[in-house]
């Protein structure tokens, strides 16, 4: 599952008050369909752990069992913040394109003072785009992991669940890449199909894959949404 919908560009690592009511609506479908959990996930960030409680409290709400929450970094989404800080300056340097791009996202989120509605804050920019691509084409050195180390880190966390009790629905809370990455695993899709994945799942989406005997995955279903039943709850950031 995605998280809800997070703060602003400034403060991203938690949730509106559209995330939370987002990701309480998806623990009340659930219980709803009868649907229980034998394991749940999450990463380590807080956007990921809030979801995670909501959808919890929804079950504790309900009267019904929800399992402990096990916390797994592997489950993080890359570092966004991180890789602008160090590449956007090396691209304004060489891209007057770009810089353009940037110096008008700059304004624009200074022109918003912080209103988590701001448009600055739900939409995904060209110049976000390009920072993405140049980090994960390893075209400008970087303090942090690689998109190659990213998706093995991702890819290796299917291999840590708890796969105890078979047929048995297992939880996992995380963001956008992370469940791209698992998708594309399991369509054998090559890295750039895999960003164009995340950047259409929708806040506290949730895609179901069937994990094999083998750890091959099996996609059932991909980025569903039904208890966001109105178009102002479906949100993509």
């Amino acid at each position: 599952m995605r998280h809800g919908q997070a703060g602003t560009r400034n403060d991203y690592d938690s949730l509106s008050e559209l995330g939370r009511r987002q990701s309480r609506l998806l623990g009340e479908y659930f219980v709803s369909q009868g649907i229980e959990f034998v394991s749940a996930y999450a990463g380590e960030l807080l956007r990921q752990q809030q979801t995670a409680a909501e959808v919890s409290a929804a079950y504790s709400d309900a009267r019904i069992s929800f399992p402990e929450v096990v916390v797994e970094p592997g489950w993080n989404e890359f570092d966004f913040h991180q890789i602008y800080r160090e590449i956007a300056p090396l691209l304004c340097e060489e891209d007057a394109q770009f810089r353009s791009e940037y110096e008008l996202v700059r304004a624009e989120i200074e022109a918003s003072a912080g209103a988590h509605d701001a448009e600055i804050h739900r939409r995904w920019r060209p110049s976000d785009t390009k920072v993405v691509e140049a980090w994960a084409c390893g075209r400008y050195p970087h303090g942090g992991e690689t998109w190659e180390q990213f998706r093995e880190r991702v890819a290796a966390c299917r291999l840590k669940l708890n796969l105890a009790e078979r047929d048995a629905n297992i939880v996992v809370f995380t963001s956008a890449t992370p469940a791209a990455i698992l998708t594309g695993l399991s369509l054998g899709v090559l890295d750039d199909h895999v960003r164009r994945l995340a950047g259409v799942l929708r806040n506290t989406s949730f895609t179901v894959l069937r994990i094999g005997r083998e750890q091959d995955l099996l996609l059932l279903s991909f980025n569903e949404v039904p208890h966001l039943n109105r178009p102002e709850l479906r949100t993509r950031r």
